[in-house]
């Protein structure tokens, strides 16, 4: 106690002026950016977001975030050629050594905003082993190749855009007649597909199921599906464009759940009593036989939900995800999948104990951006 504190009350030393502890050597001084030094105009991505460790809050999980993704796209295991053969499984780099098998989650709003982008190149450059999305994160990538999306208000008037047949995503506007290309354009290759179908089925007949682990079978699955619409695209500003060519499997459990569902809705009633069949047993085995084959597995995600959690169960079949990070809003209040932090995917095995997790609570327009132009794009 000093000496002019000495003739205080007890009560309010004891409350106000308690003696601290030594402040452990693990603790880092919280520290920003002084703009006035030299070194600090005009920064990389990623010296700012290095330096934006130290600011604390969410400045400090961006930069955490970063130092996890690093750290996942640096792994390296054994070369192949010194694995016995039936472990010469997951992911290996252009060298021949083991990698990490990342796996990238993504909303279908982030494909309708200019993240998509982001995201394409992600995919052009082979920097990922795996996608899930929703059923929108297909459809709207498709439809941007066909007509653009705009720009409008989040406080635009829902009665009025519909009278001008203009649909609102937050602040983005997507006119009907998007949607009515994208009918144009998907219907024949449905049609398509369904002959396809039907005569591979006519040639194999009960064989024809053995098929689904085929990637060219037209038994379709999900991601087979969705394999052949990057295809048809054939349009180097689509992320599903990239992911066929680099035969990254995009998995969609929920491919029914937007256009593309009306669209094969439709489609029943224009080829009944035909049906074009679509399989999701083959993907649940196919994502969770690229968990269990990785050396280790890395978890990306942007936004919460199915895609959140698909890639999250996937990993649970491994034991856990060697590396995490999460990037959303979502709040754990309310018990949700979106909300939860990677501590609770640890209690249900999905993330190992040990692993490098964060949650990043954030629009992943503002902070994801930043993220692959400090780590993926950076050059290192």
């Amino acid at each position: 106690m000093s000496q002019q504190n000495a003739n205080l009350p007890s009560a309010l030393n004891e409350a106000v002026l308690k003696a601290s502890e030594p402040v452990s050597a693990d603790y880092v001084k919280v520290q920003g950016i002084d703009y006035s030094k030299a070194e600090a105009q005009d920064m990389r991505a990623s010296d700012l977001v290095g330096s934006m460790r130290t600011m604390g809050f969410q400045a400090s999980s961006l930069g955490q975030g970063c130092e996890i993704i690093n750290e996942m796209r640096s792994w390296r295991g054994k070369h192949r050629d010194e694995l016995e053969e039936h472990d010469r499984k997951g992911s290996f780099d252009e060298n021949g050594k083991q990698k990490t098998t990342i796996f990238l989650g993504y909303t279908s709003n982030l494909i309708s905003s200019g993240l998509r982008e982001t995201i394409r190149y992600l995919v052009q450059h082979k920097q990922v082993d795996a996608i899930v999305a929703t059923g929108g994160g297909i459809e709207e990538d498709i439809i941007k190749c066909l007509a653009p999306t705009y720009l409008g208000e989040f406080t635009l008037k829902g009665s009025s855009l519909r009278d001008k047949g203009l649909n609102r995503i937050g602040n983005l506007l997507v006119p009907n007649d998007n949607y009515c290309k994208f009918e144009e354009w998907i219907v024949p290759i449905l049609d398509k597909m369904l002959e396809e179908q039907e005569e591979y089925v006519k040639e194999h007949k009960s064989e024809c199921l053995d098929a689904n682990t085929d990637v060219e079978s037209p038994i379709w699955t999900p991601s087979k599906l969705i394999n052949r619409l990057g295809k048809e695209i054939n349009d180097e500003s689509s992320v599903l464009y990239w992911a066929y060519k680099n035969q990254i499997p995009v998995f969609c459990p929920a491919i029914t759940d937007g256009s593309i569902g009306d669209m094969l809705f439709f489609h029943t009633f224009k080829s009944s009593p035909r049906q074009l069949r679509v399989d999701i047993v083959a993907d649940i085995r196919k994502i969770n036989s690229l968990s269990m084959e990785a050396s280790k597995a890395g978890m990306l995600l942007l936004g919460g939900g199915l895609i959140k959690h698909h890639i999250a169960n996937a990993c649970l079949m491994r034991n856990g995800a060697d590396y995490a990070v999460y990037i959303n809003t979502g709040q754990e209040f309310d018990g949700s999948d979106a909300g939860a932090r990677p501590d609770e995917a640890i209690s249900w095995g999905k993330i190992k104990a040990e692993a490098k997790s964060v949650k990043i609570y954030a629009d992943a327009t503002v902070v994801f951006p930043l993220i692959v132009a400090a780590t993926f794009a950076s050059g290192r």
